[in-house]
């Protein structure tokens, strides 16, 4: 029965699962994952409400953000480990409930303190979606899931658009307490979704246990990937903005730039799993983070309307890459332990994401912004030796 919670439900991941039921699960970890990158985001159009609310310093407000995504990083990968005792359906259930709850408590109390508290409800709760859903989708999908975990990775970019544009739009014709009290409802529909209708994943299958051994170490080479990957993603998103203005760009035209790579990242997502899929891994990230070395000097050295006319593209090359990672920890990480091969890599990307444009940052006041770009687009080159280490190990699963 589907209501029916049991410890099978996370066993290790199968070649091809009997009893999954595929699509269904990908709907709903694709759900689950829209709402919960859209919980995340969503605090970017309340900080500055919260600034004239509560006369709040820049640096109060970056601690503010820093206490849901320090929670959510923090607690993936225990969720992960929590997943295997009590079940990840209900964890994944309970952990979108208490994210909903989070913002709800926000509206309700109403106050710095009580919102302080909130976001790391929200950030706890949402700590469980990561490694939960996509080891579901992993598991349920089997030697097919790299195309499916990118379709799941591209529904999060859904949410972070459509969750926050949601509430900016009730911010006009309501408080904020409101805003976040009626937002919260969506969050409890999705939690209630998610513990009817989440299926069982599938039983453990001997084969996939045969081929613990012959990837090993592979783990910490994709996860290495992954950790530079993201840093060049932030650190490009950081020095863009001020790269366009020095071509003479407007605000207007800054804001259509970054819409423009933030929608060829949503197609990069959706595209590049399957083409790992086709292609193999090492052949599309060497193509992806080529073509984003490539793509980052062309920006630098191209007028303001070619570089805008690029940066689509560049935005799908930037984003690519996630997708195909992402489908790969399933095949490298040992067959009982998806869920924390799963915690681990978004904590690791999580992490990056929030230290490489600090540290960019830092050598961009030292040298430039210019040179600081250059030295992003060289990161991307780093990868292709780690890449290369990393083949035989893929060849071996």
């Amino acid at each position: 029965m589907t209501g029916q919670i049991k410890a099978q439900d996370f066993s290790p991941i199968a070649s091809d699962p009997p009893d999954a039921k595929p699509r269904q699960t990908l709907i709903v970890a694709c759900l689950a994952h829209a709402l919960h990158d859209g919980f995340t985001d969503l605090i970017y159009v309340l900080l500055p409400v919260w600034q004239a609310e509560f006369g709040l310093s820049y640096g109060v407000l970056a601690i503010m953000r820093g206490l849901y995504a320090g929670t959510m990083a923090s607690l993936q990968v225990p969720s992960g480990q929590i997943a295997k005792r009590v079940g990840g359906r209900a964890l994944l259930a309970l952990g979108t409930a208490m994210a909903a709850a989070g913002y709800a408590f926000a509206g309700l109390s109403g106050g710095l303190i009580g919102v302080c508290v909130a976001l790391v409800i929200s950030g706890a709760g949402s700590s469980t979606q990561h490694p939960i859903a996509s080891s579901a989708v992993a598991r349920a999908y089997g030697a097919r899931a790299r195309g499916p975990l990118g379709t799941y990775n591209f529904a999060g970019d859904l949410g972070k658009s459509a969750v926050p544009a949601a509430v900016s739009l009730l911010l006009l014709v309501m408080s904020w307490q409101s805003a976040l009290i009626s937002i919260s409802l969506l969050g409890f529909v999705v939690a209630a979704i998610v513990a009817i209708f989440m299926p069982p994943i599938g039983g453990p299958v001997k084969e996939a246990a045969a081929k613990t051994g012959k990837g090993r170490g592979g783990f910490a080479l994709l996860f290495a990937v992954g950790v530079l990957d993201t840093g060049v993603r932030m650190g490009l998103l950081t020095f863009l903005p001020f790269l366009l203005k020095a071509k003479g760009a407007d605000l207007t035209a800054i804001g259509l730039a970054l819409a423009l790579v933030f929608i060829g990242g949503a197609f990069g997502k959706i595209v590049c799993g399957p083409l790992g899929a086709r292609y193999g891994v090492v052949a599309t990230v060497l193509a992806t983070e080529g073509g984003t070395a490539a793509a980052i000097l062309c920006v630098l050295a191209l007028p303001l309307t070619p570089a805008m006319v690029l940066l689509p593209v560049l935005g799908a090359l930037l984003n690519g890459t996630s997708s195909v990672l992402y489908g790969t920890v399933p095949e490298l990480a040992p067959p009982d332990k998806t869920e924390h091969a799963f915690a681990l890599f978004y904590t690791g990307t999580i992490g990056a994401g929030a230290t490489a444009p600090v540290l960019y940052g830092f050598f961009g006041d030292a040298v430039g912004v210019w040179w600081a770009t250059i030295a992003i687009a060289a990161t991307a080159l780093v990868i292709f030796p780690i890449m290369l280490a990393l083949s035989p190990k893929l060849a071996a699963r």
